[in-house]
């Protein structure tokens, strides 16, 4: 199982002596949040505690990537570039050896680690799959993820992954420049309407505008599947209203938090009010996600943006860990 046109030179990265070492490149950010709710944490060591002060047995984190390492070492290329790539630095935050990379969204509290997986190109998917099913099966605490492809292949890797124990699926629009709504996607999509297994896809226009990115293709998916469970990544980032309408409209499709309100594309300051009241309607929908390890700041940017939305404890309880829990099958 390799992927020999894309394998890069691997470097292992650096082991470090702690398990969860203190971010190098950022301090953090305190955001201001009301009285009236727990104060968030201020830095990674301190969100467990801030997990067990709301009463919650850990975090629910529905978007996190574990890859191959030729696959990963090409993706953080394209990050070390991403002065031309998107026009602004993008540090990673958490680049460590798979070990310590492990350990870190332990120490931070998840009960479940999702190893999301993408293609970029044809031919790919179904070694991905592979792959994920053997590091699943390494590690009790990893949930079993697969992927896919705008290709005819799909219609047969994708219920031999579900056959295989699959949980999770990604989908990436603009990484892959496929539509989702393809016909040859019709006998993947029906399989897991099927299984009702989670997919979380990237379907937004940001970072990059991609050929088939926005909401009419999820939309046009839906209709014909709409039992579909999509969860939205970075919450549709930037046609928030207009995913969100989605969400509204299908009962199982979920927003995911993915960079939203860090700090790093907005602030919660930015978050405008009507938004901000379409937040607290969409309380069971909205789900923990942060893109680790490839976020260009410390993960607790994530959790203390999001509570500086000032929507409240139990807001914050079903984002952190009730929905994704639900959506997860965690305990």
């Amino acid at each position: 199982m390799n992927d020999s046109d894309d394998a890069a030179t691997q470097t292992p990265s650096p082991a470090r002596a702690t398990a969860n070492p203190a971010p190098e490149t950022t301090i953090g950010r305190t955001f201001e949040v009301p009285d009236t709710m727990t104060a968030p944490p201020r830095t990674d060591a301190e969100i467990p505690d801030y997990v067990r002060t709301l009463g919650l047995p850990g975090l629910a984190d529905i978007h996190v990537h574990f890859l191959p390492q030729n696959v990963l070492d090409k993706v953080w290329g394209y990050f070390d570039n991403a002065a031309d790539n998107y026009g602004r630095d993008w540090p990673i935050n958490y680049r460590f050896d798979e070990d310590t990379r492990l350990n870190i969204v332990r120490e931070l509290g998840l009960r479940a680690v999702p190893a999301l997986t993408y293609p970029h190109k044809s031919g790919m998917a179904a070694w991905l799959n592979e792959w994920n099913a053997e590091f699943a099966a390494a590690h009790d605490d990893v949930i079993h993820c697969g992927t896919l492809y705008a290709e005819p292949e799909a219609a047969d890797y994708v219920p031999k992954a579900l056959a295989a124990g699959a949980k999770l699926f990604k989908v990436h629009v603009q990484v892959g420049v496929f539509s989702p709504d393809d016909a040859v996607l019709n006998p993947a999509w029906k399989a897991l309407e099927e299984a009702r297994v989670p997919i979380v896809i990237h379907a937004g226009s940001a970072p990059l505008v991609g050929k088939y990115t926005g909401p009419q293709a999820v939309a046009n998916v839906l209709e014909r599947f709409p039992q579909l469970e999509f969860v939205i990544a970075h919450m549709g980032m930037p046609e928030y209203d207009e995913f969100a309408d989605l969400a509204e409209k299908f009962d199982n499709v979920f927003l995911d938090t993915t960079m939203f309100a860090s700090g790093y594309f907005s602030s919660p300051t930015e978050v405008t009010p009507a938004y901000r009241e379409r937040l607290a309607r969409l309380e069971d929908k909205i789900i923990l996600g942060s893109d680790f390890p490839n976020i260009p700041y410390p993960y607790v940017d994530q959790i203390s943006g999001l509570a500086a939305l000032g929507l409240g404890d139990d807001w914050m309880r079903s984002v952190l860990w009730t929905n994704g829990a639900k959506v997860l099958g965690l305990d």
